[in-house]
Parts: structure tokens; sequence; C-alpha cells
């Protein structure tokens, strides 16, 4: 069973599991060996869902890490990850870049642009999130921050004219199904499974990527 989101091009969307934020957390560490923390949550203050944080205006409600160390309360046992969903079960479930995975993060509509050209040219892909504020993130083998400057020059785009970015050491990304205030929840517009546990890298998908946001500029 799929359903279909509308794209700049029709792009398949796996349906998705009906985990909670702590199972999600724990298949994640458990099955993907990924690092995951829990960030903030959402809270229901006179009808609305405000961010745990307190700010007003906060620009991720309850999907951004809590504290300044959350780098190094990441962790991918399973065991641990149950624990800590225990003492906070509404808390998102986030995903330290940089370890286990880099992501390259682009506008939704070059990312669906994208997705059809790199099924086109049989590309293998690992898990691609999509996110409620209208982003899409592919997840690619580590190291990727350091080289998609050069990777981007060579193919004759300039970096900063693109809505491009890698994410990799001291960044992280949400993960379904964390929600960001009332917008929504995170998805995967290509889910893990035992297919795309080994990742592309940075590399191999690029080019479609630079293309789908010099397009969609």
């Amino acid at each position: 069973m799929e359903e279909t989101i509308a794209g700049p091009e029709a792009a398949r969307i796996p349906k998705q599991r009906g985990d909670s934020l702590p199972e999600a957390a724990v298949r994640y560490a458990e099955e993907r060996h990924w690092d995951v923390f829990p960030g903030t949550w959402l809270e229901a203050v006179a009808g609305t869902h405000r961010c745990s944080c307190g700010r007003s205006g906060c620009p991720l409600p309850g999907a951004h890490p809590t504290d300044d160390d959350w780098e190094m309360r990441a962790t991918s046992s399973g065991t641990v990850a149950r624990r800590l969903w225990s003492e906070r079960p509404t808390a998102s479930v986030l995903l330290p870049t940089g370890r286990t995975f880099d992501a390259l993060d682009v506008p939704e509509t070059a990312g669906f642009l994208a997705l059809a050209r790199m099924e086109r040219m049989e590309l293998s892909l690992g898990p691609v999130a999509l996110t409620p504020d209208r982003r899409m993130r592919f997840f690619v083998l580590p190291g990727a921050a350091a080289k998609v400057p050069d990777l981007v020059r060579n193919l004759g785009w300039s970096l900063p004219s693109l809505d491009l970015t890698a994410l990799g050491e001291g960044c992280y990304v949400a993960a379904p199904p964390t929600r960001y205030g009332s917008q929504g929840a995170v998805q995967w517009a290509c889910r893990p499974t035992p297919a795309n546990r080994w990742l592309p890298d940075a590399e191999e998908l690029i080019s479609p990527l630079a293309y789908a946001c010099g397009r969609s500029r």
C-alpha cells in the first residue's frame, strides 16, 4: 500500500508505520544502530500546542534539543533509549548527523524533482525524510558535509546559489513521527528498510540534487 503526496512531479510516499515516539526511538537504535536522543516536546497551553522550551516563537516547536550537551546524550542502545523515553514519552526523536550518516537537506520541491530523476537513473537511495517545514533530507554516508562544496563546484554550480546543505558533525535531524508544533509530523519519503541499510555516497546523489535545486530556485 502506498499513498501519494503531490509534488512538482508525483512522488510515491510509503504508508507510514504507526509507531509511537518511544517505539520509533528504540527501533532506530536497535534495527538501524542509529544514535538517538530525546528532544523537546509539545505541551497543550490554552488550546494550542507549544514547545516545552517555553520560548515564544520557537522556530522548531517540539523538535529541537533540550540542552547544549545533546551530542553526549545520544545513544545507539535500545535499552538506554527505552529508559530515556520512559522518562519523557512525548519527547521528539532526534538523530545526530556525522556519525552513522550525514544528510543532504534540500527544499521539498527540489527533493521531489530529484527523487523522480533518481528513479529514472536507477540510483540506490538510503532513507529520505520529509519535514513539515517543507524540507527533504537524503541520508548518505558520513563525510558528505566536507565533500559537498567541491562536488557542487565541480558540477559548475555555486553552492551559495543553491538551497542545499550537508548536515554533518554537530548537526541533527528530526525523525518520524516527531511533530513540529501544529505543522504536522516528519514522514519518510523513503523509509528505512533492509534494502537501504547500505547508504549511498553523497557523490552518487549530488548531480540530480544540484540540478533540482537549480531548477526550483
